[in-house]
Order: C-alpha cells, then structure tokens, then sequence
C-alpha cells in the first residue's frame, strides 16, 4: 500500500464533492482500493464456484453471487465515477471498508460462520485501515469486524460439507478461532499502522532536508555572486570616492547639489566597507573583540542606520518570568552573518517606518529573543507567509526610501540572506504584524540560550557584563 509523502498529501486536482464535504485527505486512493476489491471479487467467485461444483458441496449459493457481484458493480460504478488517482477522504474510504468487512461477513455467515477456515479474511480490510487511515477510523473498523465476528459465532449457515456427514464444531474452538482472529487483527493493525508512521517519518524528514539542501545551493551561489561582485567593484567604486572627494572640494561652487556630494561620497565609502567586509577572513578578527553582550549587538547592527529621520530606540533587559539568578546579560559570539542579518532587518524596518522603529531584546535562563518593530504599514498578508524565500519582496518598483530619498526596487534576497544567516546560528525568525490599533511590523529572532551564549575556552563561558541597560534613543 502506499503511504504517502509531504507531496503525495498535497489536495487531488480531480476533487468532487467528497473531499470538499468529507474532510481531510486519506492516503488510499481510488485505484488502489478498486485493485484490492477486484482481487477479493475473484477469490471469492473462484472458492465459490470449486466448492459448489467441483465438491458438490450444498450452500445458498444465489446469496453468495448476489453479493460477490453487488460488489463487482460498486467497483464498476467507482471506477466509472471517480479518476483512478483520486485520494478518497477519510470518511469515504472508512465507509468503503467497512462495507468491505460487512460484505465479507455476510458471505461466512452463507458458508458456516467462523467454521470456515478463510474467516480470517475478516483482518484484511483493518489492515488497510491502519496503513492509510487515522487510528480513530481503523479502531472503529476494529469493532465492527470484531462484531461481526462474535455474531458469526452464534449465527451462520451449516458449514458446506458432503451430503449426509454435516460437520459442526464446539463452541469453543469458534470462540478460539475468534480470539485468533482479534490478536491477528490487533497485532497487524498495530505493526502496519507502525510502518506506516516511520514510512511518513522518513518521506517528511527527507523532504525537510532536500528543502534545506536547496535552500543552501540557493544561498552558496549567492557566495559566490557576492565575491565576484567584491572583486568586480572595487575599483568602480575607488574611482566614485576620487571622484566625489574632488567634487566636494569644489562644493562650494554649487550650494544646492553640496548636501548630494556628502551623500554621494559617504554611501560610497559604506560600499566599499561592506565589500571588505565580505573579503575579510576569519582569521583577521580581532580576539579581543572576538564576544559582546546583546546591546552592543543590537548597537552594532543598528549604528549604520541611526543618522537618518527615524528614530532607533533599544531596549534590553530580562524577561519577566526570568530567573533572578540568571538574569545577566547574556554574551554572544561577534558573527558577522549574525550582525549582517540583524542589520538587514532594521534596515527593512527603517526603510518602512513613518516615525520609529523599536528593537528590544529579552532573555530567560532558556532563551534570548530580539524584536525588531516599526511604525509602517506593516506586512502585506499576501506575502507575509512567503517572505524569507528568494526573490520575494514587499518593496515596489520605484518606491520611496526613507533613509536617502532614493528610488529603489527590490529584487527579495536580502531578507532571503539574512533570514538564512540567522538561521545558521541557531536562531528562529518570525513575522507578524502589530494587533489593532497599533500599525507596523514584528520580526522576532529566538535563539537557546546554549547557542546564543558564548564559549571561551580559556575562561569556562564567564559572564563579563551582568548590567541591562535602559531603554535610550539611538537616533
């Protein structure tokens, strides 16, 4: 049977009404289960028809091809309504095997109940059940077989047999073969539902990773677009700082367009500042500067923004459910996609904000958590569930900014970038929007407080700095 995977779940193309009425999605589909019925419609016409004509053995043998081919016809009438890849809902195939177990009843109680030695057959369609369908459903499955089975006990036809030997076996071997069957069907039940599971399990975790795996190509070509963009414009951009240096010199000359050179130079310098950044080894970081506490963090991150119109406030202190005794400052490690990533966002929340964009960080004994909000119109719902993925943007083409006045489109990867980065650390990005009548967007980075806190080998993890500090205005 198969049984399913994070895709194979995704809704029918072909549905009807019963998966817009019956609920969720089942992973037997319509093909499988026509199969399955054909199968049984043979072996029971074929064990039908040796037992009456080939042993000549006496049995209502009208009633038994009135219900071999009720079932022939219902297979006819689904195949013909239904496509063969249609996933059946859970209530319709619970139906569908339920009328499985009642069909099957019916034909042991025509040839001598539980007697009969293919009475077992009363397991087959729990099995199924607990394959494909939730454990609720197969439970309710479980009943009715087990049900009809202790009905078949007492009622059923005389088991076919040679004429003038009729056969009748004592009580308690039924009651046997009925506790044979209720240990059969709970163990198959319990070891198919378990297979199942990890099947899922495993088709779940393998698509969790091929997502990350892609994911990670996606942002490993972006490493390399980003090198090869360090290298390709240093020297435009050294030529545009000689340039405006001599441009500002004669500044005077023009009054109007002077404001514009200071801009032009000083955005420049941030250019190749950023490219250096992007070149600079590991190795060449200063170990003294090698850790800093949450607000010099949020600081750092924050500063190339803070000479604009909007006003940075941070805030930093302990949860209010915080321990007394661990209610230090929590210090991590200085990570340049760590401080890349928060400075990604508070640029987003500066561009987006009308008067003031607020970071606060909170910790616990369990965690650290940074929140970065503003005053803007915050996310758009249309979007807000896509936003982290490559090219997706809520940035317009020629959309004002705020920080410089400049006309910008944006191409969805920076907060792809930072989003990834963050995640690398350890940390969990989320979004939201400010509840009524506040007006803005949220975004919460958590880390544990294990990864976020850092290590020194040679000073065991020593808290440096115990203080939070108030909340104060940046710019």
């Amino acid at each position: 049977m198969p049984t399913g995977s994070a895709s194979a779940r995704a809704r029918d193309p072909h549905h009807n009404e019963w998966t817009q009425i019956g609920g969720e999605a089942s992973r037997l589909r319509m093909q499988t289960i026509i199969r399955l019925r054909w199968f049984g419609v043979g072996g029971q016409l074929v064990t039908v028809a040796g037992v009456y004509w080939g042993l000549g053995y006496e049995f209502p043998i009208g009633w038994c091809l009135a219900l071999i081919s009720l079932s022939a016809w219902l297979n006819v009438f689904l195949r013909i309504r239904y496509p063969a890849r249609h996933r059946l809902n859970q209530s319709f195939a619970t139906v569908l095997l339920a009328y499985d177990v009642l069909e099957l009843a019916a034909l042991l109680f025509f040839t001598g109940g539980l007697q009969n030695p293919f009475a077992f057959l009363l397991v087959a369609p729990v099995t199924v059940s607990a394959a494909t369908l939730p454990a609720r459903n197969t439970i309710i499955l479980g009943a009715l077989a087990l049900v009809a089975a202790a009905l078949l006990v007492v009622w059923h036809y005389p088991m076919p047999w040679a004429a003038g030997s009729p056969i009748e076996l004592p009580i308690l071997y039924k009651l046997g073969v009925f506790a044979s069957i209720a240990a059969g069907m709970t163990f198959l039940a319990l070891y198919a539902g378990r297979l199942s599971k990890e099947s899922r399990l495993m088709s779940d975790a393998l698509a969790a990773t091929e997502h990350i795996l892609a994911r990670e190509q996606r942002l490993h070509a972006l490493d390399g677009l980003a090198a090869a963009a360090a290298h390709e414009l240093g020297t435009p951009l050294a030529t545009i700082a000689l340039v405006t240096k001599e441009l500002e010199r004669s500044a005077s000359e023009w009054p109007p367009l002077q404001e514009d050179i200071v801009l032009l130079r000083t955005q420049a310098e941030r250019c190749r500042e950023i490219l250096r950044k992007l070149t600079r080894s590991p190795s060449e970081q200063d170990p003294h500067h090698v850790s800093l506490p949450v607000t010099q963090l949020l600081q750092e991150a924050s500063d190339p923004y803070s000479r604009t119109k909007i006003k940075i406030e941070i805030a930093a202190a302990p949860a209010t459910d915080a321990d007394p005794a661990t209610a230090e400052e929590p210090i991590g490690e200085r990570r340049p996609g760590v401080i890349y990533g928060l400075g990604n966002l508070i640029e987003n929340a500066v561009d987006f904000a009308r008067d003031q964009v607020t970071i606060t960080a909170s910790w616990t004994d369990r965690e650290v958590e940074v929140t970065v909000a503003d005053d803007g119109p915050g996310f758009s719902p249309d979007i807000i569930d896509t936003l982290g993925e490559p090219y997706v943007t809520t940035r317009q083409s020629g959309q004002r900014l705020g920080r410089s006045g400049s006309e910008a489109s944006g191409l969805g990867l920076g907060f792809f970038i930072a989003k990834t980065l963050l995640e690398r650390s350890g940390a969990k990005v989320s979004l939201a929007n400010r509840e009524t009548p506040e007006r803005g967007a949220v975004v919460r980075v958590t880390w544990t407080r294990a990864t976020f806190d850092f290590r020194d080998g040679t000073a065991g993890g020593r808290s440096l700095i115990a203080r939070p500090v108030p909340p104060r205005p940046v710019g």
